[in-house]
């Protein structure tokens, strides 16, 4: 098993269920681990074959700027993309994490993080 990680990408998001989050706005970093072979790439180190990880970041950040009310919302826009769009992938992990959260306390992140694997069949 080969994977494909990519680490605190940053975003600016209007993500949450407040009205002055949808104005607002915050800071998240969402992370990504894919799952998928490398043997074809180790050979021919052509892009097409493997997951371009370009692509995944763009993916990420075109659903983070589309607004949702729950992290878990978006979490599973992002893996539903990979999937579809990414048929190398056997696997994705992603967390999606918003940063210094409105919640009357003193907390770094609330994060969400979710596994989707490849149906087999």
């Amino acid at each position: 098993m080969d994977r494909i990680y990519l680490k605190n990408i940053r975003t600016y998001s209007n993500h949450g269920c407040m009205e002055e989050e949808a104005k607002i706005g915050s800071d998240y970093l969402v992370n990504v681990v894919l799952t998928t072979n490398f043997e074809q790439a180790a050979k021919t180190d052509k892009l097409e074959d493997t997951v371009d990880y370009v692509a995944i970041n763009r993916l990420v950040k075109e659903e983070m700027a589309i607004r949702s009310k729950l992290l878990e919302h978006v979490l599973n826009r992002i893996l539903l993309r990979i999937m579809k769009e990414h048929k190398g992938v056997t696997k994705a992990v992603v967390k999606v994490a918003k940063q210094n959260p409105p919640i009357n306390g003193d907390v770094e992140e609330v994060a969400v993080e979710r596994e989707l694997m490849r149906d087999k069949s």
